[in-house]
């Protein structure tokens, strides 16, 4: 059997364009200024949410497709966590303008993220790009991406929205709690690799005599 046929390369990453995971994460992207016409300028709370539940459909659906039929890409792949970070960006913000949510809550995710970012380059020293993602960091996301919709879900009218506010609220705050947390974490592997990890194109330490 040959090593490198088909079967060695069934799951790798492809370049195809046109995958249906993919065409979910384009929908996720083209829904962003849909979402912030609807929250910020008609003011149409229950059809925002709409479009965060839609979103939030569709990025469960995508990753699950893409192993269902074969479909990952690495279009996919820098696609999916882009529309991530830019709904984790943009949703907060306009929850803050609209008063939703506390700006002291969204400047804690804004100054994570940015600290985080500052740490890039000092990976980079050491031959490294990223950081693997921690079990805190994955749960503080999805605490996040649906504490937010459910929060804005708790300034509907009626019974719904009376449901929606505490349980919103609860993942807000779980959520801000761990991303806390796994900033400690980033940061903590982040000075083991500048420990450990000699810097990119220096001399590697003699061994012996």
């Amino acid at each position: 059997m040959d090593p490198d046929g088909p079967a060695a390369t069934a799951d790798a990453p492809s370049d195809r364009i046109l995958t249906v995971p993919n065409l979910l994460s384009f929908l996720r992207l083209l829904l962003v200024p849909v979402f912030v016409w609807l929250l910020l300028f008609a003011e149409a709370d229950g059809w925002a949410f709409v479009v965060l539940l839609v979103s939030g459909f569709s990025d469960w659906a995508d990753g699950k497709l893409a192993r269902l039929l074969n479909q990952s890409s690495r279009l996919g792949a820098l696609l999916d966590p882009a529309a991530d970070r830019l709904y984790m960006i943009v949703i907060p913000i306009g929850l803050g303008i609209r008063d939703i949510v506390p700006w002291w809550m969204i400047a804690i995710l804004l100054a994570r993220d940015l600290l985080l970012l500052a740490s890039v380059p000092l990976l980079r020293s050491r031959g490294m790009t990223a950081l693997p993602v921690t079990y805190v960091g994955k749960a503080a996301t999805f605490s996040l991406m649906y504490g937010f919709p459910f929060v804005l879900g708790g300034q509907l009218d009626g019974l719904f929205g009376d449901i929606m506010h505490p349980i919103g609220w609860a993942f807000l705050v779980w959520g801000i709690g761990m991303y806390l947390w796994s900033f400690v974490q980033y940061w903590w592997q982040t000075v083991l690799v500048l420990r450990q990890m000699p810097r990119v194109g220096s001399p590697m330490p003699r061994v012996g005599g």
